[in-house]
Formats: structure tokens, sequence, C-alpha cells
């Protein structure tokens, strides 16, 4: 149904919840009234355990159309997207088949997304050895950036770049005003630490993807950032041992922004349980009080975001090797618990809704350039979440909308939950999701 007026008790406006109504007109927030203001149409109005925040805006989705949709599809990410209270999709170059890689990689995922999106979606570049000459023909057409890996991806399709075509990529990247969005693993650590042999020890698997990984290609990402002046990106940072390099790299006034996952944030090392794939991802979920350093990180602005990194599979792979944690697939069906979740955790913590609205949609909308996404303003799309503290939300793996029904979040209970999820004005009916009024985005100048 399309909204003519939102009235509640708490709009976020900036950093404040304040009483306000909300009136709607073609997809954008016309106007922000006094919460008594009389206002005609079709009005929404929340209840008083209700919080009205931006729909957030996840920069970092792994959806796999075309070519391994039966891992996740556009409309099945999108769908559970717009049940968690996410109304902004970025979504990854690898894992589908083609990547996007090349203009004919991009249109093909264009072509896929027709007609299926619930949310909005844009797309990330690739890069990749060989695409150098790719890069600013697939920029021009509207990707939001390049995203690249220096240790294997785990696809053959989308190969990690060698220290000196991460280099050349970066000029390139650099030459034409772009960002590179970097899966920061070193490989050659990561090699001298593989397992000789399979395990089902989470223990194992941890100590075959340590923390100096991560450090060693942070150094070798600030570097390059220095040489090219490169605007650069980590992904899905785990190690709060990075936390130092990465602040010293901000002060120096690097062009940085750092990204961490709800995963790391509510999760530990010590708590996951043996020959449990659903909590395998790389780089992994470390320990109990690596997890606070990374919160008191955000807290400081060290860590600019918290994005879903959704990167499912079929329960075929991620049981491969009957527990085997080395063989199995890695990642984190996270998309559609995300917001409500990390919000549950930063509650535990004293941290305020504003604050987790602001590091998962305003920030990560700064991030790519949307400036009329992530925040509730006159003249913004009127993309929001009704966040209601009065619900409890127990997760149930088989009730995702995810194409596969397996998530780490698979039977926890949160004391708040998204009970509704308006894009460009259209409330979206949670107990049947079955419009399509979501956009293909592309970067603009």
């Amino acid at each position: 149904m399309r909204l003519d007026a939102i009235r509640a008790q708490r709009v976020l406006i900036g950093d404040d919840f304040v009483a306000a109504t909300l009136r709607l007109h073609h997809g954008l927030i016309e106007a922000i009234d006094s919460v008594d203001a009389p206002c005609s149409g079709l009005v929404l109005e929340l209840p008083d355990t209700a919080y009205l925040v931006p729909g957030v805006v996840d920069t970092h989705v792994h959806i796999n159309e075309p070519g391994r949709t039966h891992w996740e599809g556009f409309r099945s990410a999108t769908e559970a997207a717009a049940l968690g209270g996410a109304t902004t999709l970025i979504d990854m170059p690898l894992n589908s088949v083609p990547p996007t890689t090349t203009l004919a990689g991009l249109r093909a995922k264009q072509d896929a997304a027709a007609r299926q999106l619930m949310v909005d979606v844009g797309f990330w570049g690739g890069a990749v050895p060989g695409n150098l000459r790719d890069l600013a023909p697939l920029w021009d057409a509207g990707v939001f950036g390049f995203k690249c890996f220096l240790a294997p991806s785990g696809v053959d399709e989308f190969p990690p770049l060698d220290a000196p075509g991460f280099a050349a990529a970066l000029a390139e990247i650099a030459r034409f005003g772009g960002l590179m969005i970097v899966h920061a693993e070193d490989a050659g650590i990561l090699e001298a630490h593989a397992p000789t042999s399979g395990s089902r020890a989470y223990a194992d698997f941890l100590l075959s993807r340590p923390d100096e990984a991560e450090l060693a290609a942070i150094r070798q990402v600030l570097d390059g950032a220095r040489e090219t002046g490169a605007r650069v990106h980590i992904l899905h940072l785990s190690s709060a041992r990075a936390l130092d390099l990465i602040k010293d790299g901000k002060d120096e006034g690097l062009p940085l922004t750092v990204e961490t996952c709800p995963h790391y944030l509510c999760f530990a090392s010590e708590r996951i349980p043996d020959a449990a794939p659903q909590f395998k991802c790389c780089p992994p979920i470390r320990d109990i009080g690596n997890r606070e350093e990374l919160w008191q990180a955000l807290r400081a602005g060290i860590i600019d975001t918290i994005v879903s990194d959704h990167s499912p599979a079929t329960a075929e792979e991620k049981s491969r090797g009957d527990g085997d944690l080395h063989q199995a697939w890695g990642g984190v069906s996270g998309l559609q618990v995300g917001f409500s979740a990390v919000a549950a955790e930063a509650r535990r913590r004293n941290i305020p809704l504003s604050q987790v609205s602001r590091w998962m949609s305003r920030n990560t909308a700064d991030l790519v350039g949307l400036s009329g996404k992530g925040r509730i303003e006159v003249g913004a799309d009127a993309d929001l979440g009704v966040y209601d503290t009065g619900v409890e939300y127990r997760v149930d793996a088989t009730r995702l909308a995810h194409r596969n029904p397996i998530s780490a979040y698979d039977g926890l209970r949160f004391g708040g939950r998204i009970t509704r999820t308006i894009v460009r004005g259209n409330a979206i009916d949670v107990e049947r999701p079955d419009h399509t009024w979501g956009h293909q985005l592309r970067r603009v100048s």
C-alpha cells in the first residue's frame, strides 16, 4: 500500500528521536510536521513501542544471480532485505556467473534483476587480473566501486590480485576518482597456516585464518592508498589487532573507511560449537575480547559502518565434508536479521538505536554516495523501517526468506524486531511481501 503519511512518537531526525508526522509524496519525504498535524489519505499510525528509522543501506550483499541463483537470487534476497528493514542493497561482483568484472557481466546482472526487486539494488564492479581496461567503463556505467581480493576468493572466476596487480588497479581507480573495496587477508600468511588435514573443530579453523593475515593485508592497502591517493575501504574487519593500524592511517589523512559485520559483533569463538558451518566465514569470528574491542572501535569512529556480508550457499555446500570446517563453504546468512541483532546487542551495551542506524544506514549510504538514502529528511527517499521493542523476535531459519534456510542466528531471541518496511513510500506487507517496488541504482557523480 502506498502511504500518504506516517505518524509516530519516535522518529529519528538527525541523531534524536522526536514525535513527528512524515508527509510522503511520489516516494519522497515531502514534509516533517508535528505529531498532531492534520493529514489526509492513507496514514500509518505507529504504536508507542515503535521507532521509525531510515531504511538500512546494506552495501555488502552476495546475491549470486545469475549463475548461482540456487544459492540466492534477486527475488529471495530482496524479500529478505525488506523483511529485515533493509531498503537498499549493493550487490557484490562475485559468486554470480559471470562475475561483474566487465560491462557484459554488469549487463547480465541488470538483466537478471529486472522486475524482481522488492528493494533498491545497485552493483559493485570487480577488480581481477586482466581487467584493468574494464574498470573505467564499469565506473562510467554506474558501478559504485570495485572489489578485489588479496587472497583466493573461493571461486575460480574471481581470482585475487597479486601485489603488482593491486598497485596497478589502485592507480587506475585513483585516476578516475573511484573506490576500491578490499577483502584484506594476506595470501602468503594464509598459505603458511593452511591445514594439512581436515578438522571439525572451530579452534582449528580459527588458527588457519590468523589475525596476522588481516594486518599484513591492511598494511598493503594503506601503503597503496598512500602511494596512489586512491580511496580504499576495508571489508568485513574481524581482527581488533588491526585497529591501531587503521587509526594511524585515518589520523594520517588517508582516504580510508572500514566496515565490520553483525556476526563479528554478536558471536564469539568460545561459544561456537564444533562442526557448525553456519558460523564459518572468512575472515573468521574471533574471541569475546576481540568482539568488545570492535564495539569500542565503532563508538570511537575507527570503524565506520556495519554491513551484513550476507554470503549464502546451499545446504550441500555448507555441509561439504560432513562438518569439516576446512571444506565447508564460508559465509554467514544474516541479511534478514542483521539490524535486529545489532540493535539488541547495542542495547546491552547502552548504545542508542540512533547510533546503530547511523552505522547501518546513513554512513553506508554516504560511503556509496547515496545522499537521498539512510536519513529522514525532507527530499530524501521515503525508505523507512519500523523497529518495535514491544515485539519479541525468535529467529527461525526455516522461516527466513533466504533461499537456503541456514543461519548462525537460528534460535536466538531479540527484544525487538523490524515489523514494517517502507520502500519509496510503499508499505510492504510482511505477511505477503509480493510487490516489486525496488529500482536498479547506478552511481551518480
